[in-house]
């Protein structure tokens, strides 16, 4: 039996059917899979919780106990010095207690607003926020923001170290808990009241009140109440006294959230914001009752630090702090700051940084005279709004253009008048003048200012950008006035000493820093502070650059830091000034001679010190030279007492430099010739393999001057013949003594036979009577290095005279006096070997090469021409209205 054939109508029913089955199948697929991804994610949560559960119960079992003692004191932090000495302890000391029922509400409402709106309400977790932060920490990274309530904050500043760990987190939870079971709210708020650090070494809101603003709790504005508020996160960033913008914005921020929780109306809020943040704050006297520490300058810089690596708040935590103190510095530093005898003015201030050299550890630290606890300004640490003047020569120039540039020290430069680029605005020196070409080094030794905008415009922003970028000094701007100081860079002096320490540290820069490490409370957990030292230049750059701040401390003329340096010290440093401009001149009717800061910057091989000096206000201004050279002064009894003990190695060349003589003002720079004057004549410094080769042809070999005053007379007792001449030699431009001259001496016959008589390294020969009788012309050429003179003549006589003549004695004559012709009277050369003053060998004619000779005719009066007798040369005559006068 034949299958029967479907029909077409059923072919396709069964073919729709097949489809329909093939799309249902990866649907039911799906299903089957999220339902075990579901699963699988369930059971993992599950695990987690319960993992998670007893992770926290270890971790909540190894937490500490409460402490109630702990609970309500702030934990002191400990601060050592470089020698592992303790110098000071920061905690409960000279704090205010303050009771709850003594604090004013809206000082509640503040903290409350700002830091744990919820507090009355939680458990001591608040969940609310801690959502937000996890979303926020998801968002921006973990500890992107943190959720801890007042509760919390207790907790982790009485017992736990501030580490963002899980350990730490939950141990913090369950210690949270813990306390709001044994202590009511106010009880807790109390303790965080009185715990938390407000600024520096300022515990508690009682303590911040009496040191801000010299009032009790009850007699605060609502301004102060929300800036009191507002230091708790960033107890250093938001202190009024050195950051009053940062300040404002905080405690306008508290304010703000005080309006949105209900805590103030709008009207009180806006009044509030309108009060200057300044405004009420306590005078310096106020401030300095609170007891200080030893080395307070320097633990101010500590604590900025402890700021800066986002530790601001671990001081109330009770951590060890090791420093890089120098005390012996330090006290030396604090001596010289606080004898009035060296400041010129009663009111003038200094900020002095001592750095070093190799390390740039901080030393010393002087951060104003008399500095006092928690003063508020640290001219060594917060001036960082300054122009720095001339002391950026090294740093923004020379440095750059010795580095990339290759220049040397000897690089022509011209001290002209100029503007600056695409302006008519002229760049112009202290003095007014300008002194044409010169060296870079007498550019930068004398602190001339076209020379430095000059080399900028060279070397380009962008490099000097660069090179002073590795030197810890970063910038968005760099203009061309920054080549002398008054662009956009400013600098504080320690910063400005651990920049310049590179330049004695053979290039090598390392950040200034006062902290080596610190120790957390467990004493086993630390956290490094020590940056690492970076390559910022070449070595050849360093030594060139400090070879050329030596002649700024020097003797040479112009060099404008003679007065900071130290006999017996190898020491660079640089000079700087800033300037007014001409609208404040006329604005504020200031002294042609203000300035508004003076510097100086120097160092050895050990220290580096940067000081600064000026006024409290900008436009109180510095007029005399006294108060420039204050930093100077300074540096130089800093740095002399600091070394006194200290072995201090002088700078050393390395391999990379070469020195060469080269002539001043030549451009490329030539080798001095051997006729190149002295005071063109400089030994300067070059990057090995960049030195000049070709010697200059600007100066030639000077023209040798003829001998004059040739004389020649015959002894004839000893029958020789003796001459003598005179001659100006030329001068060695190096050590302007005269150039070794030799000298050929000959005697020519009238009838043209020339006798060499000898040559002499002297002025004078003589020689045995060998020439038989006649007239002769002596002639003397000087001689040097192959080069001849015209000859220095005189003529000479020889006669026979027999030796019968010799020997007969004619007898004695009676003396007769005779009337003198008045007009023979005083011949002048009565020798009685001639007649009318020629001498008996007829050597009347001393005609020498120069024309000066001396007719023997009896006729000069005083001319006494023996024959062996040098003329004197005539002298001015006197006129007698200037007698006993005379002129420097």
């Amino acid at each position: 039996m034949t299958e029967r054939r479907r029909t077409r109508g059923e072919h396709q029913k069964a073919l729709a059917e097949k489809n329909k089955k093939k799309k249902n199948k990866p649907t039911s697929s799906a299903k089957t899979w999220f339902k075990r991804i579901f699963l699988a994610i369930l059971a993992i949560g599950v695990a987690g919780f319960i993992g998670g559960a007893g992770l926290f119960a270890y971790y909540a079992s190894t937490a500490p106990e409460l402490d109630e003692e702990l609970l309500k004191d702030p934990v002191s932090s400990e601060f050592y010095d470089k020698n592992g000495e303790l110098f000071a302890t920061i905690g409960a000391e000279n704090r205010k207690y303050i009771k709850y029922e003594d604090i004013p509400e809206d000082m509640v409402n503040a903290i409350l607003a700002t830091e744990d709106v919820r507090f009355f309400e939680h458990h001591g977790m608040d969940f609310y926020r801690l959502g937000g932060a996890i979303l926020a920490n998801f968002r921006d990274g973990f500890g992107a923001q943190g959720a801890s309530t007042l509760t919390q904050q207790v907790v982790k500043n009485s017992f736990l170290q501030n580490e963002k760990k899980l350990k730490r987190k939950a141990q913090e939870a369950w210690l949270a808990f813990q306390l709001e079971r044994k202590y009511s709210k106010e009880e807790i708020f109390e303790m965080y009241f009185n715990k938390m650090l407000m600024s520096g070494r300022i515990y508690g809101f009682g303590t911040a009140a009496q040191y801000f603003y010299g009032k009790e709790l009850k007699d605060l504005t609502l301004d102060e109440e929300a800036l009191l508020a507002g230091l708790v996160q960033r107890p250093n960033a938001y202190n009024p006294l050195k950051n009053p913008e940062l300040a404002k914005k905080r405690r306008n921020t508290v304010l703000g959230l005080m309006y949105q929780h209900g805590k103030i109306t709008k009207a009180e809020m806006e009044e509030a914001k309108k009060v200057e943040v300044q405004a009420g704050l306590a005078d310096d006297a106020t401030r300095q009752s609170f007891a200080g520490s030893k080395y307070d300058a320097f633990l101010d810089v500590v604590i900025n630090e402890l700021e800066e690596n986002g530790d601001g708040t671990a001081m109330a935590e009770g951590i060890k702090v090791y420093t890089t103190l120098d005390p012996g510095a330090q006290k030396v530093v604090e001596n010289v700051m606080n004898d009035d005898s060296n400041f010129p003015t009663e009111e003038i201030q200094s900020g002095v940084a001592v750095i070093d050299t190799k390390t740039g550890a901080i030393q010393a630290v002087g951060g104003g005279r008399h500095y006092g606890a928690e003063r508020g300004w640290n001219y060594a640490d917060d001036l960082k709004k300054n122009q720095p003047g001339s002391t950026m020569k090294p740093l923004v120039d020379y440095g750059p253009a010795i580095e990339y540039l290759n220049w040397s020290t000897g690089q022509t430069l011209v001290d002209e008048p100029m503007n600056y680029t695409g302006t008519k605005q002229t760049i112009t020196n202290w003095d007014g003048r300008y002194m044409g070409a010169m060296t870079a080094r007498k550019a930068l030794y004398a602190s001339r200012n076209v020379p430095a905008v000059k080399a900028l415009q060279e070397v380009g922003t962008e490099k000097a950008k660069e090179f002073v970028g590795n030197l810890g000094i970063k910038t968005d701007d760099l203009y061309e006035s920054d080549a002398i100081g008054g662009g956009a860079i400013t600098i504080s002096p320690i910063q400005m000493a651990a920049s310049y320490a590179a330049f004695g540290n053979n290039g090598v820069y390392t950040d200034p820093h006062a902290i080596s490490k610190i120790v957390y409370r467990d004493g086993k957990t630390s956290k490094n502070y020590t940056p690492e030292s970076k390559v910022a230049m070449s070595d050849y750059t360093a030594y060139m650059v400090t070879d050329m701040l030596r002649d700024v401390v020097g003797n040479k003329p112009d060099a404008s830091g003679t007065a900071a340096n130290v006999p017996g010290l190898d020491i660079a440093g640089k000079t700087g000034t800033t300037n007014y401009s001409a609208e404040d001149f006329n604005k504020y009717n200031l002294p042609n001679t203000s300035v508004p800061d003076s510097w100086f910057a120097g160092y050895t091989t050990n220290y580096s010190i940067a000081i600064w000096s000026g006024y409290e206000k900008h436009f109180d201004p510095i007029t005399t030279w006294e108060e420039r050279r204050l930093p100077q002064n300074l540096f130089k009894s800093i740095m002399q007492e600091i070394s006194a003990n200290v072995e201090t190695a002088s700078f050393k060349k390395p391999n990379s430099v070469v020195e060469a003589t080269i002539e001043v003002g030549s451009k490329p720079l030539k080798l001095a010739s051997d006729y190149t004057p002295s005071e063109l004549r400089q030994t300067e410094l070059f990057v090995r393999g960049t030195e000049p080769k070709e010697v200059s042809t600007v100066y030639e070999a000077p023209e040798l001057s003829t001998p004059y005053n040739v004389s020649a007379s015959l002894d004839l007792e000893a029958q020789s013949i003796n001459i003598s001449w005179e001659h100006d030699a030329i001068v060695d431009p190096e050590t302007d003594e005269p150039l070794p001259t030799s000298f050929e001496v000959t005697a020519t016959r009238d009838d043209g036979q020339t006798f060499a008589l000898g040559t002499t390294e002297s002025k004078g020969l003589t020689v045995g009577n060998t020439l038989e009788d006649g007239n002769y012309t002596i002639s003397v050429v000087a001689i040097m290095d192959g080069t001849r003179s015209e000859p220095g003549t005189t003529t000479f006589q020889i006669t026979s005279t027999s030796e019968e003549d010799l020997e007969t004695e004619e007898p004695d004559e009676p003396e007769i006096d005779l009337p003198i012709d008045p007009g023979q009277e005083d011949n002048g050369n009565n020798n009685g070997n001639g007649e009318n003053g020629n001498n008996g060998n007829g050597n009347n004619h001393n005609n020498n090469g120069n024309g000066q000779g001396n007719n023997g005719n009896g006729g000069d009066p005083g001319n006494n021409n023996d024959g062996n007798l040098q003329p004197t040369t005539p002298t001015e005559p006197t006129n007698p209205t200037e007698e006993d006068q005379s002129t420097e």
